[in-house]
């Protein structure tokens, strides 16, 4: 039993004053666990050899000068060792009292979340692996090795080169919005041909890749990097424009004398550089600026150890969806159509994959491949997620998982609607309307269909949005908002996603076969 090092006062008062000075002051040293004070004095000797001199010592003084000055140099230890000595025999003493003061058991509901759960974490994490170890050795001898690559890169992949040369004319139009930007700066067309181009610039650069997708039998992964890419062109195209078209505005009210609040002197000065663009078009962010914190060097070592780390993580995702969920969807009836218990045991048993895909998608992209982006070009704010894990309302989690976008919306979006005269409602639907947009649009133009199921998912965030912060007001302190985040996205939202897509895509297949 492991004793306190200091002793516990308040409470009753046993004994007199003076015996808990006395047992106050003898147990200042706590007893160590096993501590056998017999043999440490066995083993220490008497007091006489404690101090380190004996009768022998004192007579031949001039002989043995090298000995006794070994054992002066000991005396500071042995008296240590005899104090412990000491407070072993007179440590908890049986007429010490034991029970001081009040207090809660750590599992106690009061007492819960003050505790360190680091130990059952690490059991979760064992049991985690064990089971899934079962499960994959399970699977393995029921069905045999089940990964097919004609999904991810099949021989359409070879043939997808009108998407490959899409990716790489998108350059094109970062150019076309710098020159515009340039002639703005020299004040060489107004400002509403500046805006009117800008326009046109960001609509032109998402209807291209949309328009080589839909007219191109690609594979579908080749079609969502091209818009995934293409939506990250276009945030940051917005940003630009946006960006300059606020520092031009503001440049002006100083220039003609305007009293500003504080609040919009601007950080850095108005310019348009190429090198700024070409920093942020690469840059992990969606948000421009002229200048970014920057850290000193770049670490070869780490960014070997994120890539191996990159690659890994990958190859598990890719093994879980091919002897995974593959087979689960493929065996699975429509959601809408089907028997309604056969459709909730398919969902149940494709959200566990599912969420461990989900997971490790998150670990990649936005935790490995955004800090190694980040490191390779010195990026210095890597915030790119918080701890949405531990959201208690959806609001929560939209504003923790996916920082960039997150900023993205804030700066572009939620406060222009704000600055216009829209109540903070309309603001937040309309973010999240535009989010439901982009959400569809990259899922469905690579299927090569429209059917709104990744629309509807995310406008229904607002009705559940609401829902968790009534509940989180009402049952303060409480974890209700956060198992309905986990339920919804995780157990019911997602895996219903997947089959819902799934049977619409096949069916489209069989349709033009």
């Amino acid at each position: 039993m492991a004793i306190s090092d200091v002793p516990e006062t308040g409470g009753a008062t046993f004994g007199t004053d003076s015996d808990l000075d006395r047992s106050s002051l003898r147990r200042r040293h706590s007893a160590t666990p096993g501590f056998d004070a017999d043999n440490l004095v066995r083993d220490l000797g008497s007091s006489d050899s404690l101090n380190g001199k004996s009768n022998e010592e004192e007579d031949n003084d001039d002989d043995k000068k090298q000995q006794h000055a070994t054992v002066d140099n000991g005396i500071q230890n042995d008296n240590g060792d005899r104090e412990r000595v000491t407070d072993v025999k007179f440590t908890y003493r049986p007429y010490v009292p034991v029970h001081r003061r009040i207090k809660e058991s750590p599992l106690s509901s009061d007492n819960i979340f003050k505790q360190s759960h680091a130990g059952l974490f690490n059991l979760c994490i064992v049991v985690l692996v064990a089971v899934n170890s079962r499960l994959i050795i399970e699977n393995l001898m029921k069905y045999g090795w089940l990964i097919k690559y004609d999904f991810w890169f099949s021989s359409k992949s070879l043939r997808d080169w009108p998407l490959f040369m899409c990716c790489l004319s998108l350059a094109i139009f970062p150019l076309a919005a710098f020159f515009v930007e340039k002639l703005a700066y020299k004040k060489s067309i107004s400002e509403s041909v500046v805006v009117l181009l800008h326009i046109i610039i960001t609509t032109t650069a998402f209807v291209y890749p949309v328009l080589v997708i839909l007219r191109c039998d690609s594979a579908f992964v080749s079609g969502v990097t091209l818009m995934l890419l293409t939506c990250i062109v276009w945030l940051k195209l917005v940003s630009y424009a946006h960006t300059n078209y606020d520092m031009r505005a503001i440049t002006v009210s100083n220039e003609k004398g305007e009293v500003l609040p504080s609040t919009l002197n601007m950080e850095y000065p108005y310019s348009v550089s190429f090198k700024s663009l070409a920093y942020f078009m690469l840059a992990p962010t969606l948000c421009y600026q002229p200048s970014y914190p920057r850290t000193p060097s770049v670490r070869k070592g780490w960014v070997f150890r994120q890539l191996i780390m990159l690659i890994i993580f990958t190859g598990v995702m890719g093994f879980i969806i091919e002897q995974y969920m593959n087979p689960i969807v493929q065996n699975s009836q429509h959601p809408l159509k089907g028997n309604l218990l056969y459709a909730m045991e398919r969902v149940l048993k494709l959200s566990v994959p599912n969420v461990y895909v989900w997971l490790c998608m998150f670990y990649c992209f936005f935790h490995l491949w955004l800090n190694i982006l980040a490191e390779l070009l010195r990026f210095g704010d890597r915030e790119f997620y918080k701890d949405w894990w531990n959201a208690k309302t959806v609001e929560d989690y939209w504003r923790m998982w996916n920082m960039p976008v997150h900023k993205w919306m804030v700066r572009h979006i939620y406060f222009p609607c704000l600055r216009i005269g829209l109540p903070k409602s309309a603001a937040i639907f309309i973010a999240f309307l535009v989010s439901a947009v982009f959400h569809e649009l990259c899922i469905a133009i690579p299927c090569h269909m429209f059917k709104l199921w990744a629309f509807i998912g995310i406008m229904f965030q607002v009705p559940l949005g609401l829902i968790t912060n009534y509940l989180q007001n009402k049952y303060r302190n409480s974890m209700v908002g956060n198992m309905i985040f986990w339920f919804i996205f995780c157990i019911f939202g997602q895996p219903m996603c997947v089959l819902l897509y799934y049977h619409d895509l096949m069916n489209r297949k069989g349709e033009v076969e």
